[in-house]
């Protein structure tokens, strides 16, 4: 993401190279209010929520072929996740340091339908004004929630990525495998996902990732951060998990440059993936009473500049966890 100074013309991009993680602001009025991932986070077993790490390999098979047969899963729900209709929810603030509320927000509601001629489109159903200031939207922020905040990690590829086994860990209900997740290589011009990735025990498919889109762009005038971000996932049809809920709440860190200070800007967004279903052919998608236009697909936001060189990763904490979010989505199995 890009940041815009309200008292100078510069123009900064809205990811951060060392984002920090804050705890998110509670929602009372949130309809989706649990309070299981309420708590203070103190390594791996602080949080309300997560039981104790056992770092014991998995029982009857290798960490390897684990990754194997969960890639395979993977592959089959994102092949699945195609076949289905649903409405994505995307709220971006920046937070004021004086009031800690929002003085700024991007908004839009879209609908993921599908065409009479039965092509996937997207057709935004509401989108107010942007109020956005200090930072704006980047085609990266667009890519990133898109692609890698619902994060898929399919057998093609699993090479792109090292993944370490660190242990059995309970989360709610569910009974899960925990890995370290990072690109193994970063190529020019690629965004990876980087961090802690929970894997169902029973189902072998990803429930929980923690970490952060990488690399940053720090090209001077062309900086572009992200802050970190929690995603849940839910077992809605078929066996399958989808993504649900993603919270990013972070402090984006920008450099001073042609004689503009530093700017410290704290960003929360919250993207809800809701009402999944599956898409039958020759059916027709029903919206307010009247049936959908088709190719409706929008692309927000501009093309990026030449993307930058790759750096280095940033360190993350094998032992983190999410930071506590009253408003996340219970982790358990529909009965």
């Amino acid at each position: 993401m890009t940041a815009i100074a309200a008292f100078i013309s510069l123009l900064l991009p809205l990811s951060a190279p060392n984002a920090t993680a804050l705890p998110p602001v509670s929602n009372p009025n949130s309809p989706n209010i649990s309070g299981a991932h309420n708590g203070s986070a103190t390594g791996l077993t602080g949080q309300a929520g997560f039981g104790k790490l056992d770092p014991t390999p998995p029982t009857g098979i290798t960490p390897e072929d684990l990754v194997k047969k969960f890639g395979e899963r993977e592959a089959a729900f994102a092949k699945a996740r195609e076949q289905y209709t649903f409405r994505q929810t995307v709220t971006v603030d920046t937070i004021s340091d004086d009031t800690g509320k929002p003085d700024g927000e991007y908004k839009q509601v879209t609908d993921i339908v599908f065409s009479e001629a039965n092509v996937r489109t997207e057709h935004v159903v509401f989108a107010p004004q942007n109020t956005l200031e200090r930072i704006m939207m980047s085609q990266a922020d667009f890519d990133d929630i898109a692609h890698r905040l619902p994060f898929v990690l399919t057998t093609p590829e699993l090479p792109q990525y090292d993944l370490t086994y660190l242990g059995r860990q309970k989360v709610d209900d569910i009974e899960t495998y925990v890995f370290d997740c990072k690109p193994r290589e970063l190529v020019k011009g690629k965004r990876y996902f980087q961090g802690k990735v929970w894997v169902d025990q029973q189902e072998f498919q990803i429930v929980l990732i923690n970490g952060k889109s990488v690399p940053d762009d720090l090209r001077k005038g062309h900086e572009d951060l992200s802050p970190p971000y929690t995603t849940y996932y839910q077992e809605v049809d078929a066996g399958y998990w989808f993504p649900v809920y993603t919270k990013a709440d972070g402090i984006l860190h920008f450099p001073a440059q042609d004689g503009a200070l530093a700017q410290n800007v704290r960003i929360r967004y919250v993207v809800k993936y809701e009402d999944y279903k599956r898409f039958r052919a020759k059916s027709r998608i029903i919206f307010n009473g009247a049936e959908l236009p088709p190719d409706t697909k929008q692309s927000p936001g501009t093309t990026p500049p030449d993307a930058a060189t790759p750096g280095t990763l940033p360190k993350t904490d094998p032992n983190a966890l999410p930071p506590p979010d009253p408003d996340a989505p219970v982790m358990k199995r529909p009965k």
